[in-house]
């Protein structure tokens, strides 16, 4: 039996020279990779709770039967308030523009001219609709479990948040025009980082399903992005800085356990990981500065790239997402007028602020 654990560590053999100066070949014994420490998975259990308690909050401040203006056909009305917007309004089943911006969706408007920047953090925790959440749910067990097992949760919370915060920070210096929520940013974070882990470990690498893993869920997440309510300005600024952050922040040293022949060249890879991850640091550093003083400017990156907004939309769907009307007060009451859709509506003002009650009332008359 210790022959046979001999053999199975001899890999190949080395010519060394013994005392008279004669070439023989001696084998060369290959150390395992230590044992790595393991996490009990905390973090994505409760980001998936805190997702689901948000969602349903949404759908009780939707109140589909009362709020719909006109009166709609709401969908599973069984629900009762927690029913759903009408499938042609909503089609991921879920509530109305209003209640995400009540509950702090990504708005150009309210982020720049009434500097409510908060929303670049508020916007990952909420979700379009049910079929939107359980599809990150899926991929945040699993994706985001097998990291926290590997890294731990205060690691993956980082990666987590920036990477959310970085696909936020992207969508809005693209896309002035739509009301977004979502955690796609924050998870093709995991995504970048778990890419990143993969290059940086190669050599511990025994099989190659994590590398078809990540592939395969990119190319599927970025077709669905160019689907109405999806972005992939907010997956790929997510990727880019979850990609740049597993070399900061996810070092995994592979080089004690380094074949003896190789040992010589062990120090030059250390050096050139250290120098991949000061490069990375300083990328996601200027990535994130240039992005904030572009986003407090307000500039359009669409005024310099005339195509880009195809890379979240196919052509058929690229339609202007601005929601306008016009309103004006008669009294005690508010007459709106959506000019999406030219439905009109005369409203008894309430004791609330009226520009917040126009614009409501706004988003419910064009059915958004």
């Amino acid at each position: 039996m210790k022959n046979h654990k001999q053999d199975h560590n001899l890999k190949e053999a080395v010519e060394v020279m013994d005392s008279n100066k004669v070439q023989i070949k001696m084998p060369v014994v290959y150390t395992p990779p230590p044992p790595l420490k393991r996490w009990f998975p905390v973090l994505i259990p409760t980001i998936v709770v805190v997702n689901v308690i948000l969602f349903t909050v949404t759908m009780y401040v939707n109140n589909c039967p009362e709020l719909s203006i006109p009166p709609t056909s709401c969908f599973a009305p069984f629900l009762g308030r927690f029913s759903f917007q009408p499938i042609e309004q909503n089609y991921l089943l879920g509530p109305s523009y209003y209640p995400l911006i009540k509950m702090g969706a990504l708005h150009m408007d309210k982020l720049v001219h009434i500097h409510q920047a908060w929303r670049l953090f508020t916007s990952m925790w909420l979700h379009h609709g049910v079929i939107d959440l359980l599809l990150n749910i899926l991929l945040l067990l699993i994706i985001g479990i097998p990291l926290e097992k590997k890294f731990g949760f205060v690691r993956i919370g980082l990666v987590y948040v920036i990477s959310g915060l970085g696909g936020n920070l992207l969508c809005v210096l693209f896309l002035h025009a739509i009301i977004y929520v979502g955690a796609s940013g924050a998870i093709f974070g995991l995504l970048g980082v778990m890419l990143s882990e993969v290059l940086t470990n190669w050599k511990m690498r025994t099989h190659k399903f994590d590398k078809t893993l990540i592939l395969v869920i990119i190319v599927i997440d970025l077709a669905l992005g160019t689907f109405p309510f999806g972005n992939n300005f907010s997956n790929i600024g997510g990727f880019t800085s979850g990609f740049l952050l597993g070399f900061v922040i996810l070092i995994r040293s592979q080089y004690n356990w380094l074949n003896l022949t190789k040992s010589n060249s062990a120090p030059k890879q250390v050096s050139y990981r250290y120098a991949l991850c000061i490069i990375s640091f300083v990328l996601l550093c200027v990535g994130f500065v240039v992005g904030l003083v572009l986003f407090l400017k307000g500039v359009d990156l669409n005024d310099y790239c005339s195509w880009c907004h195809y890379i979240t939309c196919a052509p058929p769907s690229c339609k202007p997402g601005y929601v306008s009307c016009e309103d004006y007060q008669i009294g005690n009451k508010l007459n709106v007028t959506c000019l999406n859709n030219g439905r009109n509506g005369i409203f008894p003002l309430s004791n609330g602020n009226p520009y917040e009650q126009a614009e409501e009332l706004c988003y419910r008359l064009c059915g958004k």
